[in-house]
């Protein structure tokens, strides 16, 4: 099953599961409830740390939930931050597309840097809740993601001036990767 954030960011062939941590989270589990589907795979738009370039389309299995108090070292977390699909546990992090979920957007380029530090790439509002539901229901996931910005102070801005082109470059990536089958 193809699932895509909402609003502003519907596919005709993804079903809608909300924006942010929390409506995806209540959407997600709801499907999984009542409608199990055999695998999911999330499309969708993220924010490039730097790593990767705008419309630049990457694909991922494993999210954190890292929030930009963390870098400051003025929060702490007991739950696990970073959760992965990803099977084979000898994946060097480093080579991983790490997609960091928060329901904030970052607008600060130096926080940007220092989640590169930390092996981020991606910023995207759902994936690490898909991730967590997909986890919790044993649903086999991935996540495909076209950037749409830089996380700095033009992200909104680029996002919106981007986000149209990004849709239909995603649209025909993930149309012609079905018409391969």
């Amino acid at each position: 099953m193809i699932v895509c954030a909402g609003r502003d960011e519907i596919f005709d062939f993804a079903y809608p599961i909300g924006v942010g941590l929390i409506e995806s989270t209540m959407n997600l589990t709801r499907l999984a409830l009542f409608d199990k589907p055999d695998f999911l795979l999330f499309i969708g738009s993220a924010g490039s740390y730097g790593k990767h370039k705008i419309f630049d389309i990457i694909s991922s299995k494993t999210a954190s939930n890292i929030e930009l108090c963390f870098l400051n070292n003025k929060c702490y977390t007991p739950l696990e931050n970073i959760i992965s699909a990803e099977t084979d546990k000898d994946v060097p992090r480093e080579t991983l597309n790490i997609v960091n979920s928060s329901n904030y957007i970052t607008t600060d380029s130096v926080s940007s840097k220092e989640f590169l530090t930390l092996g981020l790439g991606l910023e995207n509002m759902e994936f690490y809740a898909l991730l967590s539901v997909a986890k919790e229901y044993n649903i086999p996931v991935a996540g495909i993601f076209i950037v749409t910005n830089y996380c700095n102070t033009n992200a909104h801005k680029d996002f919106l001036h981007n986000h149209k082109k990004a849709k239909q470059l995603l649209t025909d990536y993930i149309r012609s990767y079905r018409g391969k089958k």
